[in-house]
């Protein structure tokens, strides 16, 4: 993996957390705004479309720069939209880096053949 791909993965990763914790404080706040006099939404909701909006761009250009299949292009978007899935996103672009990291260092040493 080469170093460009490696920061459009690392930037995708690092915007899925506060993207899936935004989602789910604007859900509150939405809430929030039905139940009580509190109305946040508009602060969250623009936060929350900011956060979203970087996602996206990170996410196509970490599927443009990884060459992943369209399944798994679409299982990130997919999990975009999802109030807890940017969690999950952040979780398995953590192991793919990982397993990449793994393999480099192995091609390194020789030990595989890649």
């Amino acid at each position: 993996m080469d170093i460009k791909t490696a920061s459009a993965l690392r930037r995708l990763r690092l915007v899925s957390a506060p993207e899936a914790v935004s989602f789910l404080l604007l859900l509150v706040c939405s809430v929030l705004k039905r139940t009580t006099d509190f109305n946040a939404v508009p602060v969250m909701g623009a936060l929350h479309g900011v956060l979203f909006i970087l996602y996206v761009i990170f996410w196509a250009d970490a599927w443009n720069r990884a060459k992943w299949s369209a399944g798994t292009g679409i299982l990130y978007f997919v999990l975009s939209v999802l109030p807890t899935g940017g969690f999950f996103a952040e979780r398995k672009l953590k192991r793919e880096a990982e397993d990449a990291v793994i393999a480099s260092r192995a091609r390194k040493e020789g030990i595989v053949n890649a």
